[in-house]
């Protein structure tokens, strides 16, 4: 099968034909020309309408997608328009590129393909092209996402924070999480008030009128963001983020104790057994679980809390907001009665100021939760570790 066939297979352009091709075995490249079909006229880059030749400039080289690991070059002598419509003389657009670009729209899709795959430098070194090439052919395929995208059916968000570099550096990240479409909405830099106003600038009131459900954890900057740009919507605190504060403050328990009993000169109750208090029950076997049966026999502050844990769990069972409402108030109040454990009081006190944000997880049926948002959050945070070294913010953000 000839070179030439084979591309007339797979890329076609309109007012052009491709006309002879070679083989360079020195630099292992297929040189392929391509010629304006006859009596075809160029198209102006600026108004996109024909005009006729003005003259030709010298012959430009464009990346084609490879070819047996052989590099497939397009040659073409540029031409210029006389534009009517515009007044002046300006360079022709063509099909396959954009710009003073040399890269081609299917060599820059076949790029941001595999750039998704590996990272961007070994999607470099294994196509042969600088690490600029990759960056900018994944920009540019972003935008044309972003230009072809729409976004006027967007009735539940989840808004998440990740940390991309140490110093507190934060990315806000709002998803669409509607049943029929879950999908990256924006990206923000930092996790401030502003951050997401600009994001409520970038859907439009309308937009943002339209929102029913939002999904978010307990940062009072974003609550209070949500309550004042989406007071149609039941806004829904993360199940997640809840259970993690209640973790965080079992464990503090441990360590405190750990360091009581050890100025006391008690036996090491307590040490190597910081995620047999964190897990579930039903997820400890063996060797763990028969430790934790032999701690429950003992008179501890971090047992307490440990099964104060476990009957906060019943909570995520209720279907009922009323009874929900009624176990939370019930388990606040036992909770607040034990001057021993502070480090649960501060928890209850945090659920008692955050209830009914808590109580929209179950008059929104259960079905947002933080699964979803948590899921892409580690496909960012996978990006970011592939990344190495993104060179600006930008980068960061398309990538």
């Amino acid at each position: 099968m000839h070179i030439k066939t084979l591309l007339n297979y797979t890329t076609k352009y309109k007012s052009f034909v491709f006309q002879n091709s070679q083989l360079c075995r020195d630099t292992n490249r297929i040189l392929v020309s391509v010629v304006p079909r006859k009596n075809s006229k160029p198209i102006c880059s600026r108004c996109h309408k024909t005009g006729s030749v003005y003259d030709h400039l010298n012959q430009r080289e464009f990346l084609l997608p490879p070819i047996w690991n052989i590099a497939v070059i397009l040659l073409y002598t540029m031409r210029r328009v006389n534009c009517r419509h515009c007044g002046k003389v300006v360079i022709e657009q063509l099909p396959w590129a954009t710009g003073k670009s040399p890269v081609t729209k299917q060599f820059a899709a076949f790029l941001a393909f595999w750039a998704r795959k590996l990272s961007w430098t070994d999607t470099a070194r294994s196509f042969r092209v600088s690490w600029h090439i990759v960056a900018d052919s994944v920009t540019w395929v972003v935008e044309w996402g972003l230009a072809n995208r729409t976004i006027d059916n967007v009735t539940a968000i989840g808004v998440d924070e990740i940390q991309y570099r140490g110093g507190h550096k934060y990315l806000t990240l709002v998803y669409q999480i509607d049943k029929h479409c879950r999908r990256l909405l924006w990206i923000g830099k930092d996790r401030k008030k502003k951050t997401l106003y600009a994001f409520c600038d970038f859907l439009g009131t309308k937009r943002c009128e339209a929102i029913e459900f939002v999904c978010s954890d307990m940062w009072r900057a974003y609550i209070t963001v949500i309550g004042e740009r989406f007071d149609n919507a039941v806004h829904v605190l993360d199940r997640f983020h809840i259970v993690g504060h209640l973790n965080k403050a079992v464990d503090n328990v441990r360590r405190s104790e750990v360091k009581k009993l050890k100025v006391a000169g008690e036996p090491a109750y307590l040490k190597k057994c910081r995620w047999i208090f964190l897990k579930k029950k039903n997820r400890l076997w063996g060797k763990p679980r028969a430790r934790l049966r032999d701690l429950l026999d003992l008179n501890l502050r971090t047992v307490k809390a440990y099964l104060f844990k476990e009957d906060f769990d019943h909570l995520w069972s209720y279907k009922s907001v009323t009874w929900a409402n009624k176990f939370m108030n019930e388990w606040t109040k036992d909770v607040m009665r034990h001057r021993s454990l502070p480090e649960l009081k501060k928890f209850a006190k945090m659920i008692r100021s955050h209830q009914e944000l808590i109580l929209n997880y179950f008059r929104a049926k259960k079905e947002f939760s933080s699964g979803i948002v948590e899921g892409f959050n580690n496909k960012a945070k996978l990006t970011i570790r592939k990344s190495y070294g993104f060179r600006s913010d930008k980068l960061r953000e398309i990538a």
